[in-house]
């Protein structure tokens, strides 16, 4: 950590990932992972900003432990699961997996034992599909059980499926109400709904257990790692850059409802380093190793960085390291609070999932948090 002389307390920066993000070729190593799947560029820019240094001091370069932050998550959920009665029904997860990729199946794996670790059930549906033979009737049908049983509170689809199933089709199909992922268009349609219309009912987005709808795990994780390291969202300027479905719109939002002001950057963005430099919420959603330099940060920023890119390592064991979207090394001397990768936003991912579950489990069945 370093002390330094800062004007800029409690500004805050997220990165996430995004494969349809475009990036000046300066700003990022070749990317080399599952979420780039493009290559863009954005215009560059010679404007540079200033700032004028107050008298306050703030500590710099603090790590946000992601995978401590969710191991409490874990317990919590693990404390109340605990008080249930042997007659009481426990929540429950059911996953779809389609298909033998290795990622996807470590992360079922992970899902599974993170259900065992805390008392949750799990149920595991698995296609092989070997020549290609699943059909979207076959998990058309697989998710209409689940929805129809009492014993499944929450629905998982692993993503991605193969190329011949319709995607949009599936996700569709899970009942809304079991949609622990929240990509159901109508929890989407909730996420997005401000309620600024008279009659409307305020819902506290301070508390996500109070939400009546399903909120994408990893937005969900990103604002999590915010409040628990006590970070303020209200009345900062947020910048999210991406704008992918799954992480950079839903994050948005999730400001939003907290009150910032928030600017989406994305590929036809102009001047985007002056835009972030001024921001004080940034949630950059590229999926670009190092592509968002120090120089590009407000002094005192909060950097989350959901990037998970892989970089040649020769001379180790796997041949790759991970690293993030963010220059971790260099931001750590301007930012004040910064995610690590791996073990920031990450381990936040299935311990949403997980509380997702638990809030399911009580709308569903009507009990009081």
């Amino acid at each position: 950590m370093h002390l330094r002389q800062s004007s800029l307390a409690g500004s805050v920066i997220i990165l996430i990932s995004s494969s349809s993000f475009a990036t000046p070729a300066t700003a990022f190593l070749a990317p080399n992972n599952a979420f780039a799947a493009r290559h863009h560029r954005l215009p560059s820019t010679s404007k540079q900003t200033t700032t004028t240094p107050l008298n306050m001091a703030t500590t710099l370069g603090k790590d946000i432990d992601g995978k401590s932050i969710a191991a409490t998550v874990r317990a919590e959920l693990a404390q109340k699961l605990s008080s249930l009665t042997p007659t009481d029904s426990k929540p429950g997860l059911a996953v779809m997996l389609v298909g033998s990729r290795k990622d996807s199946q470590t992360y079922v794996r992970m899902k599974q034992k993170a259900c065992a670790d805390c008392g949750m059930a799990s149920f595991l549906q698995e296609y092989k599909n070997e020549n290609d033979q699943v059909t979207e009737e076959q998990l058309l049908a697989k998710i209409q059980e689940w929805n129809d049983d009492p014993k499944v509170h929450g629905i998982l689809v692993q993503l991605p499926l193969p190329s011949k199933i319709d995607e949009a089709r599936i996700l569709k199909a899970v009942d809304p109400l079991k949609d622990v992922d929240g990509l159901h268009p109508a929890n989407t349609a909730s996420l997005f709904n401000t309620a600024t219309h008279a009659g409307n009912a305020k819902l506290n987005w301070k508390d996500f257990s109070s939400i009546p709808f399903h909120i994408p795990c990893t937005p969900q994780g990103c604002i999590e790692l915010l409040d628990r390291v006590g970070v303020d969202i209200e009345g900062k300027n947020a910048v999210v850059i991406g704008r992918s479905n799954l992480v950079g719109l839903p994050v948005a939002m999730l400001l939003c409802h907290r009150n910032a002001t928030v600017t989406i950057v994305h590929s036809r963005t102009k001047n985007t380093e002056n835009v972030v430099k001024q921001a004080d919420i940034v949630v950059a959603a590229v999926g670009r190793a190092h592509m968002v330099p120090a120089s590009w940060l407000k002094e005192g920023c909060t950097v989350i960085d959901v990037g998970i890119n892989s970089v040649d390592a020769p001379g180790t064991k796997r041949g790759y390291r991970l690293v993030g979207d963010v220059k971790y090394e260099e931001a750590k001397e301007v930012a004040e609070w910064i995610t690590p990768v791996p073990g920031g936003v990450g381990p936040m991912t299935i311990a949403m999932l997980l509380r997702n579950t638990w809030n399911s489990w009580r709308r569903i069945t009507g009990v009081e948090e």
